[in-house]
């Protein structure tokens, strides 16, 4: 079986792939203060360890991948795949500097681009991040603060709003306090979803289908007026693609 990680700044995702499946998923929060020791004693009780013969990286944040390097050949003997410039990953990144697109927006679109289609893809998750791709390339990106972050700015620069679930309130306009955040951040981001798909509309002068995917999909989905598929598997479809080119 193959370990497939991507490291997030909130979470890391895990999933276990075999025969070209996604067979089990997991996700742990993204602490960089965790040894490869600790990394290895969570995915013990997660996984069934003895299966794993391979192992592909995906990841924002340094400090944590090098641990799970040192994990992966402490614990298993494996040199894993880690995305970075050298590795083949089929897309090509069109923008100014392509060193700063992060591995988990080459990833996401490496699910996507053998079909040669248009996309949008819409990542819902620690920061929201709308990637374009065109002929197997990413051409443009916009990243903006995600709903937990905008919660995190709120209530840090408040006095009296409290921290809240991310939840969809009873309608739009709130009439206490909790409802009112939890109002601007899920039918916020939903109006700022289908305010930015007509904005890219207009801008590239072509259809092209919406793949939402990430942690809070399954919250905003249901508020975008837009025609979109949800995969909450694309970011680990991608690191499969990426695997077996490299490998």
């Amino acid at each position: 079986m193959i370990l497939l990680i991507d490291v997030g700044n909130t979470t890391i995702n895990m999933a276990l792939s075999q025969n070209n499946r996604i067979l089990k998923t997991a996700m742990i929060n993204t602490n960089l203060n965790k040894t490869a020791d600790e990394y290895y004693i969570n995915l013990n009780i997660l996984f069934e360890l003895t299966k794993i013969k391979d192992i592909i990286i995906s990841s924002v944040v340094p400090i944590v991948t090098k641990e799970l390097v040192d994990l992966s050949k402490k614990h298993f003997k494996i040199d894993p795949l880690v995305i970075q410039q050298k590795v083949k990953t089929g897309v090509n990144v069109l923008t100014d500097n392509p060193r700063e697109v992060g591995a988990d927006l080459i990833a996401v679109a490496a699910a996507l681009v053998q079909n040669n289609k248009s996309y949008l893809i819409i990542d819902l998750g620690t920061a929201t991040k709308y990637i374009y791709v065109k002929n197997n390339a990413i051409t443009g990106v916009i990243i903006t603060p995600g709903v937990e972050v905008s919660i995190k700015a709120l209530v840090g620069n408040t006095a009296l709003l409290p921290n809240i679930d991310i939840l969809v309130p009873r309608k739009v306009l709130g009439s206490n306090t909790i409802e009112c955040m939890q109002s601007g951040v899920t039918y916020g981001t939903a109006a700022q979803v289908d305010g930015l798909i007509d904005t890219v509309k207009a801008e590239v002068k072509e259809d092209f289908e919406i793949v939402t995917t990430g942690g809070l999909a399954k919250v905003i989905n249901p508020l975008i007026r837009h025609e979109i598929i949800d995969n909450p598997l694309l970011i680990f479809e991608g690191l499969l693609k990426i695997y077996n080119l490299n490998r």
